[in-house]
């Protein structure tokens, strides 16, 4: 957690409304694998960095919620009595979604107070929506004594983003945010919310992200077209949900769907594959069998769910070439974003090196890269 930045955070606050407030650190988070299976009920294998969004709250007696966004220098206010979407696009929606569905929990709240700040990179898949939601509903529930539990919190946090800013995530997101355990990784099954961690020891090697810098405007449309041909395959298939389907169930309707929808569906389920592959791997301290299968998971994403770009394309297929490098992929919704790489550390700094001289040269832009530890999740700070 960025100390430097909860203290600028506790001051603005402080300089505002002249009192102490209630502080939370929310992290963001990275995927080793398994992407597009949560919302398919299947496993993915995330953890909570050391980056995230800082929040502070406190209650508010002046008849209206006032939140701040020192990021972006903006505030919205309200009543908690009359919630409603703000009609353009905001990082308000967030805040207001998840207001909305404490509410709808039958939970009564006052009005409050909120500034807040991160230093989640910008569009870099790292899920800093995620992180927000679980800052605002964490942040309430210990304000106003809700009792409620974390998983209760990160479905209101998901209902969040499905009802008041369009986006039909799984739940992937918010869980990591919200349960992240210093040092290790989690094997979550999206079905039963329910994980398994392992502890993260990569020896000589590291995770490493490079940012392309880029969000391509196909993303949260694109994302919602493919949950919804999953949805369509997964009721051809009398199933609730592509994690129960096999290759050879897929095989009995693929005459009767396009190729481009039987590839999505074959991704899916090759990748809940993967996901579980990954964490035998990792218990085996398998780095190798791990890098083949994050290489396997960026094939599928760009060639048969079609949500990589040029630039996180390029950027893998740099890693392809070097053996130092056992692994690399894009990695969250896709379009743009990060990509993660399994580097031996003695190697990092001069791939930084020549990586970033290679991506200006051909984009005429800068990618960004650094290294993430992983961090514990959701929680206030003393």
């Amino acid at each position: 957690m960025n100390t430097e930045l909860a203290e600028t955070i506790k001051n603005a606050f402080t300089d505002k409304y002249a009192e102490a407030p209630l502080l939370i650190f929310s992290p963001g988070r990275i995927n080793i694998i398994g992407e597009h299976t949560d919302y398919n009920d299947g496993f993915v294998f995330p953890a909570a960095v050391d980056k995230g969004i800082i929040a502070a709250l406190s209650k508010s007696s002046s008849g209206k919620s006032v939140v701040t966004a020192a990021d972006f220098n903006d505030t919205i206010s309200f009543s908690v009595d009359h919630i409603a979407p703000l009609e353009k696009e905001s990082w308000g929606n967030y805040v207001l979604g998840v207001v909305s569905e404490i509410q709808k929990k039958g939970k009564t709240i006052g009005d409050f107070n909120m500034v807040f700040g991160g230093d989640i990179p910008s569009g870099s898949g790292m899920s800093s929506s995620a992180a927000l939601e679980n800052s605002v509903v964490y942040g309430l529930n210990n304000l106003f004594d809700l009792g409620l539990s974390k998983i209760e919190m990160i479905l209101i946090s998901q209902m969040a983003e499905h009802n008041y800013v369009g986006v039909n995530c799984g739940i992937m997101d918010q869980y990591a945010s919200m349960f992240g355990i210093k040092d290790h990784a989690l094997l979550l099954d999206c079905r039963t919310v329910e994980a398994k961690p392992f502890k993260i020891d990569f020896e000589n090697y590291e995770l490493m992200l490079i940012n392309t810098n880029v969000k391509h405007s196909l993303s949260d449309s694109a994302y919602n077209d493919r949950r919804l041909v999953c949805e369509n395959i997964s009721k051809m298939l009398g199933i609730k949900a592509l994690r129960d389907a096999t290759e050879a169930d897929l095989k009995t309707i693929q005459d009767k769907v396009s190729d481009e929808d039987y590839q999505k569906a074959l991704f899916v389920v090759q990748e809940n594959n993967r996901a579980q592959a990954a964490s035998k791997a990792m218990e085996d301290g398998d780095l190798e069998t791990l890098g083949k299968l994050i290489y396997g998971s960026h094939e599928g994403l760009q060639f048969q769910y079609r949500v990589s770009c040029a630039e996180l394309d390029f950027l893998v297929d740099r890693a392809k070439e070097h053996t130092e490098i056992l692994g690399a992929r894009m990695m969250g919704g896709g379009f743009g974003g990060c990509t993660i790489n399994l580097i031996a550390k003695d190697f990092v700094s001069e791939f930084k090196h020549d990586i970033a001289k290679d991506y200006k040269e051909t984009f005429n832009k800068a990618c960004s890269i650094y290294s993430v530890s992983l961090s514990d999740g959701t929680h206030a700070i003393n």
